[in-house]
């Protein structure tokens, strides 16, 4: 199916659509039945309970569960058009937003303001009189690599206790195959008392958003659609061709849509799992990764990915779940978690690179002060969640190193909060014995070579994590 831009005669026709096929689930009542021997008239059967209406998607009352990097500007784009109630348990956050500032930086504060039909809310009585329930809170894994669907059932949780007959609960959240209708539908039924496709409904429309990333938006990006019924999936996909004008894709299941979601960022782990084993294969041959790379690009067909460290909330994180669903059901995934074995171990890889080079200039690891450019998990953003550096830090701890960490983009006290670490103001001239540049952030870039190396002592070792240096300005590179 091909992405289809909204209109307004095609929102028209799918909320006629949804109505009719809404209707078309209820049976019509039974006729009496004569029998002809006994000329007695049978019962009529009872009917079956009647199916709750869904709501109209040009003005359902709409609530985001969660604003952070997926909500914030899922929140605002609905809020420009239906009333939005943008809910999350961050009291702070809230605050944050009230004053038009976002943290993210996903949103400015014009945006913000724009979206005015849009209210705010740490209270979770204030879902109650909404429509539709989009759930947009994290989905991380644990320390022994499981799911961690704490706040997805969370959020059930509290949809539960304020959804109404009708409601629509729709679930953007990354998820293994099946988890919204046996882990989140099953909570919610709990918690209100309500039959699910009858008395309320459930959708799936994963998100797509790529933090940092100010071309591909919400509105351009084409959104994938799914619902607990086909009325329900007509409506779910009416009310996202409100806000993205990139149109949708529907999906036949929720099922299906769980497992594009998560074979998305699989397959694009997998392809930097193999460019990565060839950096680790280039090393020992003496050839320079980047070379080769670029020399293979030159055919038309060659994929551009580069190797490196592999963290944020989705890359690092989604395989796990869909190999936790694999092995559920039996299945023991062998090339999905190989790759995922080779990118979680590259921090410890670049560490032993480094603490290689040092020992060759006869520098002592324990003696030894490193500073590291970059703690976000990708180039200019602010986001820390599951980044890869820490591997990189806390391998050279292990030799008693002495790491200084400076990154401009990252907030301090998250990264204190998050992973202990004390973030320096501004790197001091020449006292490093290595400098490692991690992250690319568009002001490591235009430092260049030269001055990053004066935060050096003489004969410093100068490693870059990204390939964005000149390679005879530096004395290694992944």
């Amino acid at each position: 199916m091909n992405p289809v831009p909204a209109t307004a005669a095609q929102r028209s026709n799918t909320t006629n659509l949804v109505n009719e096929a809404a209707v078309a689930t209820q049976s019509a009542p039974p006729l009496p039945r004569s029998n002809a021997a006994t000329h007695a008239t049978v019962a009529p059967l009872p009917l079956p309970p009647a199916v709750a209406a869904l709501p109209d998607p040009a003005n359902a009352r709409i609530a985001v569960l969660g604003l952070g990097y997926v909500g914030l500007p899922l929140a605002v784009g609905f809020g420009r058009e239906s009333a939005t109630l943008g809910f999350d348990v961050a009291a702070a956050r809230i605050a944050e937003l009230r004053e038009r500032r976002d943290h993210t930086n996903e949103v400015s504060a014009a945006e913000i303001e724009a979206a005015g039909r849009l209210r705010l809310s740490a209270d979770e009585a204030d879902l109650r009189g909404c429509d539709v329930f989009i759930v947009t809170v994290p989905t991380p894994i644990d320390d022994a690599k499981r799911p961690d669907l704490r706040p997805l059932e969370a959020a059930s949780r509290a949809i539960g206790r304020q959804i109404r007959p009708g409601g629509v609960a729709i679930f953007e959240s990354t998820v293994y195959p099946g988890a919204t209708e046996e882990i989140c539908v099953p909570i919610i039924a709990r918690e209100s008392g309500l039959t699910f496709n009858r008395d309320f409904f459930a959708g799936y429309s994963p998100e797509r958003i790529n933090p940092g990333d100010h071309v591909h938006r919400l509105e351009s990006i084409v959104k994938v659609t799914s619902g607990s019924t086909p009325a329900v999936a007509a409506f779910v996909d009416a009310l996202y061709r409100r806000v993205v004008g990139a149109g949708t894709f529907r999906a036949s299941s929720i099922r299906v849509a769980e497992a594009a979601k998560v074979i998305e960022n699989t397959q694009r782990d997998l392809n930097i799992a193999l460019v990565n084993e060839l950096a680790l294969i280039c090393h020992r041959l003496g050839i320079d990764t980047c070379e080769v790379l670029e020399a293979a690009g030159s055919k038309w067909n060659f994929l551009p990915f580069r190797p490196g460290l592999v963290g944020g909330h989705c890359i690092g994180v989604d395989p796990y779940y869909l190999t936790h669903k694999a092995q559920q059901i039996g299945y023991h995934p062998e090339v999905i978690l190989s790759g995922r074995r080779i990118n979680d171990g590259m921090g410890q890889y670049i560490a032993q690179r480094v603490i290689k080079l040092m020992v060759q200039r006869r520098i002592q690891a324990a003696e030894a002060r490193v500073l590291i450019l970059g703690l976000a998990f990708k180039e200019n953003c602010p986001d820390l969640r599951n980044t890869r550096v820490i591997d990189v830090i806390a391998e050279l701890r292990s030799y008693d190193v002495a790491v200084d960490v400076f990154d401009p983009w990252v907030d301090a006290a998250q990264a204190r909060h998050e992973y202990a670490l004390e973030l320096v103001d501004e790197p001091a001239a020449g006292r490093y014995d290595a400098v490692i540049l991690a992250v690319a952030h568009r002001e490591f870039v235009a430092l260049g070579a030269e001055r990053i190396r004066a935060f050096g002592k003489a004969g410093c070792v100068l490693f870059d994590v990204k390939q964005i240096l000149p390679r005879d300005a530096v004395d290694d590179r992944l």
